[in-house]
């Protein structure tokens, strides 16, 4: 319950600046700033091109002029399909600059997926990279809707043809970078609008105001240690979470952003060497192709790189492995309805000390809430009740403050439902720990419930990681007559390790874990992934059920 209280001393509560001591909070400001401060100073490159920061200022006025010209209003939605590129940097400015919302989408999507996206989301525009040309006209011809097609043509890409009238560059030209722009006067108004999920014939549009991706972005300067320095490498997809908003916080303090059209260990690895990276962010996928990539391509590092990493739990020996090659590794955690991070595992003074395997286990947690985000607790869902602090009573995840979303696109209940009791529900079990630190143990969909017990897929998932053969492992339930479920394993050795079966992977886990924490099978084969490398447990369920 909030209690509200007024200003009794008149001298305090009559107090007026006539508006001179406000202004709306807004990540488009940032590019401002930046030109201002640091015109000369590189802002994105990619390939051969280098773009300083005074270009790519005049550049998004000039695009977002360009779109007011061509008839997009503030309130319209204007969609992207495109990968890590300049233009998607740009995008990102220059929308929000015409009080439009920006909807980036996920380039893994299928046709069916991204027609009801773009049909759900009113698209007015859409900016396309020739790459996706086959699925988006496919996805077109599923929905009655106009919309303009404007074609991003990169050279490095030689698939796929060109939609639309014209390509970014000549649509660009059609703006003037003097010409009066949307005035923000409210900052709550909406900025982006990201979809929560393509595993689902029904995702959710999200949609974040300029405040809460401006305090976001802050939190991030701030909790990565961002500044002018910094060189910061596109790993993490810029159409998930607005890239966590690290669009914008890289550009808040004038770093360098270092754009990369697709996943490739060999080049990420001679980009942390060449460019000097400083900053990156990634899934545990991603972190993975790190560790396991060729010795012949691996690259020593000339300083610590920090990178931070969510959207699942890493296990802490992917933690351990990227720390031994020279990675600094935050962990963060939150939601599409979070504006990415909004927890993060804060490193304590005492940890530097500790062995290095004990010092992940410490790091895999999820933490304490992300700055500026606001509050989290972990409660009992039904009596809304806090759970003790004692690291083993599990609650459910519960957000408040700054960076939870505005709501969901034209689905009221939905986001009444995700409100309920003024907290947003984040569907993540997990205990509070002594010192305060969260640790998510499952999804509410994915804990396993065998004879009455509950069993945390992610415990075992944890332990099976600590094999030096596993690269990587997904447990799911499996209905069971006798227990009504128990865990079954789905293993990925790593390349050259054939050797392990299941009796020997049984017997090592029977040595780690309670007895009926035991998965009943294992099964080895390549794990199915989601568009943002997120392991699809959902099909790993269904297998599982027709093991015998």
């Amino acid at each position: 319950m909030t209690t509200s209280f007024s200003i009794k001393n008149t001298a305090f509560a009559s107090l007026d600046m006539q508006g001179a001591d406000t202004a709306p909070l807004s990540p488009i400001d940032f590019l401002t700033r930046a030109a201002h401060v640091f015109g000369d100073k590189t802002a994105i490159m990619y390939e051969d091109r280098r773009r300083d920061y005074r270009t790519v200022y005049q550049r998004c006025r000039r695009l977002a002029s360009a779109l007011q010209r061509s008839g997009i209003a503030p309130g319209d939605t204007v969609s992207v399909i495109c990968p890590n590129l300049p233009e998607m940097i740009e995008l990102h400015f220059a929308v929000p600059m015409t009080g439009a919302v920006l909807n980036t989408i996920n380039t893994r999507l299928d046709a069916k997926l991204i027609a009801s996206i773009l049909d759900h989301g009113e698209a007015r525009l859409l900016f396309v990279d020739r790459e996706y040309s086959d699925v988006v006209e496919a996805a077109l011809a599923l929905i009655d809707r106009d919309i303009t097609l404007v074609a991003i043509d990169d050279a490095n890409c030689r698939s796929g043809r060109l939609l639309g009238r014209l390509d970014y560059e000549s649509f660009l030209v059609t703006g003037e970078a003097d010409d009066v722009l949307f005035d923000l006067q409210d900052e709550t108004n909406p900025l982006s609008l990201s979809y929560t999920s393509g595993t689902t014939g029904n995702p959710k549009g999200v949609v974040y105001s300029h405040r809460g991706a401006a305090l976001n972005a802050i939190g991030n300067v701030m909790a990565m240690g961002l500044q002018s320095r910094s060189v910061y490498l596109w790993t993490l997809p810029l159409f998930h979470c607005n890239g966590w908003t690290h669009p914008w916080a890289v550009t808040a303090v004038g770093g360098t952003h270092i754009c990369l059209r697709s996943i490739d260990p060999e080049k990420i690895f001679h980009l942390l060497a060449s460019e000097s990276v400083t900053h990156m962010a990634a899934a545990p996928m991603v972190l993975s192709m790190l560790i396991h990539a060729p010795a012949e391509i691996k690259q020593a590092l000339s300083q610590p790189v920090q990178i931070a990493t969510g959207g699942a739990a890493p296990p802490s020996k992917v933690i351990d492995d990227m720390e031994q090659m020279g990675f600094e590794v935050t962990h963060l955690y939150g939601l599409t309805e979070s504006y990415g991070p909004s927890l993060i595992c804060e490193m304590q003074h005492d940890w530097v000390d500790m062995p290095l395997a004990d010092r992940a286990q410490k790091m895999a947690r999820q933490g304490v809430p992300h700055i500026l985000a606001g509050t989290f607790q972990i409660v009992e869902p039904v009596t809304m009740q806090p759970v003790p602090a004692d690291g083993k009573t599990i609650g459910e995840i519960m957000l408040r403050g700054n960076t939870v979303m505005k709501g969901y696109f034209k689905n009221p209940e939905a986001t009444a439902a995700a409100s309920a009791g003024g907290w947003f529900h984040t569907g993540d079990l997990a205990v509070m720990h002594p010192d305060g630190y969260a640790e998510v143990k499952d999804r509410s969909k994915d804990i396993i419930i065998s004879g009455g017990e509950n069993i945390s897929s992610l415990e075992i998932e944890e332990t099976l990681y600590q094999h030096n053969d596993i690269m990587e492992a997904a447990v799911v339930a499996r209905p069971d007559e006798k227990w009504g479920e128990t865990p079954c394993a789905f293993i990925t050795l790593k390349p050259g390790r054939d050797g392990l079966d299941a009796d020997q992977l049984r017997d090592w886990c029977r040595a780690r874990l309670a007895g009926f924490k035991l998965p009943s099978h294992f099964v080895f084969s390549d794990l199915p992934k989601t568009q943002t490398g997120k392991i699809q447990k959902t099909v790993l369920r269904e297998r599982a059920k027709t093991i015998k």
